[in-house]
């Protein structure tokens, strides 16, 4: 039933988010420094100084943003993919792999429409920890190389950034249009995954059954899950 679905969905979104939030934060971060700012050398490296400057929970900066959209993500994607494939398949054929990648596709392209706000906010608020450890080694470099007065200045107080800050901001100044910004790569990155996952994942899981009838295991299940997540996410990773 659907409410089953989107009740599955949001867990298994909500699950996934708490264990890999750390990994996008580091990816995140890794991803937005340039050439001639970079605090970050290696995956390991950005996550050992996360702790250091911000603590445990510094990783999981912007996770609320994530953990509160999440549900409704992950369920219409899910959903969305269900709903497409049970159509595709009415005239009681077997579900060609086009069809099967015509159906990841409708659940990707409905899926943005929440991904891309909580894109926006989630990544503002993940880049948020970057940006203030570079002021402040910016200010302690300015400290050193000038006059003892100006060193003996006090620090300028650390504003924390909040998701309702951005959302007013963004409302406020672009309207509901700035919290679609990236609509487009959102798009371009969302669709080919779900091409890629949905139909290789439904395809590896069925390896795994001993009979038609009879569910995979769920170490199969697992493991389809990693390699379908994992070659989808390195065929999107420059959109991303």
């Amino acid at each position: 039933s659907l409410p089953a679905k989107l009740i599955n969905g949001g867990i298994a979104g909500l699950i996934g988010v708490t264990c890999v939030f750390p990994i996008d934060l580091a990816k995140t971060r890794l991803q937005n420094q340039q050439n001639g700012q970079r605090m970050y050398t290696s995956l390991s490296d950005c996550l050992i100084k996360t702790i250091r400057s911000e603590g445990y929970f510094g990783m999981y900066r912007g996770a609320a943003v994530n953990l509160t959209l999440v549900t409704p993500e992950k369920a219409i994607k899910l959903a969305a993919n269900d709903f497409f494939r049970h159509h595709l398949s009415k005239d009681g054929k077997k579900l060609t792999l086009l069809r099967e990648m015509l159906a990841g596709c409708g659940a990707g392209t409905c899926q943005v429409i929440v991904t891309t706000p909580m894109e926006m906010l989630k990544i503002q608020l993940q880049d948020a920890g970057r940006i203030a450890a570079q002021k402040k080694l910016m200010a302690a470099q300015a400290q050193l190389s000038s006059s003892p007065a100006a060193a003996a200045a006090e620090p300028a107080v650390e504003t924390r950034t909040t998701a309702t800050q951005i959302t007013r901001e963004l409302l406020r100044s672009k309207g509901i249009a700035g919290l679609y910004k990236g609509l487009g790569a959102t798009l371009l990155r969302d669709v080919p995954f779900s091409i890629v996952y949905f139909p290789l994942f439904a395809n590896l899981n069925k390896l795994g059954q001993k009979d038609p009838n009879v569910k995979a295991p769920f170490y199969v299940s697992f493991l389809s899950g990693c390699v379908a997540g994992s070659t989808a996410a390195v065929a999107v990773n420059p959109c991303d």
